[in-house]
């Protein structure tokens, strides 16, 4: 299946569409800016190219990933944290464009957050296949701050649970441009992708890609 540039889906479709308490979708909003977003998206990329982490336990993780910001989320043996200095690099992350500063707070502001400033993005790949379990994002220092979460190529089926792994998780259709929120009393919900499937995106190809934006706050870093 092949997808246009703008994935349309009807007039009727709501703007926003609400998740849960603190929590929402926010349909389209980043189209506006696709064509500055992805130019950045293969700045960032060239200056510090994406990699498979592997986990903890010991797993190569299945969607290649990257950093921007004063802050990287990492992963190893040693588990899961921010760091200031790509360790495959042994440099600092690449700034954070603009373009993303400024996508991430008119997101967080129309979802009703306002002055988020992220300290750190996250930019995975997914191909066909790849996926990302029920996991929380708690590896932050400040949890006032809400993600924001930008959808870019393929579509993806992103899974939306309760406080608790074993809650039940609502499944929600992301396309291009879609932006999710999530904050408050939403903060560390559970939340995922079911594995990508086969297809074919205008601009990106056969791949998605997603910008998590994140506000993990001053660290120390050894």
């Amino acid at each position: 299946m092949t997808f246009d540039l703008f994935d349309a889906r009807g007039d009727a479709e709501p703007a926003a569409e609400p998740l849960a308490d603190g929590a929402m979708v926010l349909r389209g909003f980043a189209r506006p800016m696709q064509e500055e977003l992805l130019a950045d998206v293969r700045a960032v990329i060239a200056a510090a190219p994406l990699r498979h982490l592997i986990t903890p336990g010991g797993l190569r993780m299945s969607v290649a990933m990257t950093n921007c910001g004063a802050l990287g989320w990492v992963s190893d043996r040693r588990g899961y944290r921010y760091d200031r200095v790509d360790p495959e690099r042994g440099a600092p992350w690449p700034a954070m464009p603009a373009s993303f500063t400024r996508l991430a707070a008119q997101a967080a502001s129309r979802a009703g957050f306002e002055g988020f400033v992220p300290d750190a993005c996250l930019i995975n790949r997914y191909e066909p296949g790849a996926k990302l379990s029920l996991h929380q994002d708690r590896d932050e220092h400040d949890h006032g701050a809400p993600i924001v979460s930008v959808s870019l190529g393929l579509p993806a089926v992103f899974l939306f649970g309760g406080l608790n792994r074993a809650d039940k998780a609502m499944r929600t259709q992301l396309r291009h441009g879609d932006v999710v929120v999530w904050g408050g009393p939403s903060r560390l919900r559970f939340h995922g992708v079911l594995p990508l499937a086969e297809g074919e995106h205008a601009l990106l190809g056969k791949q998605r890609i997603n910008l998590t934006f994140r506000r993990a706050g001053l660290i120390h870093t050894p």
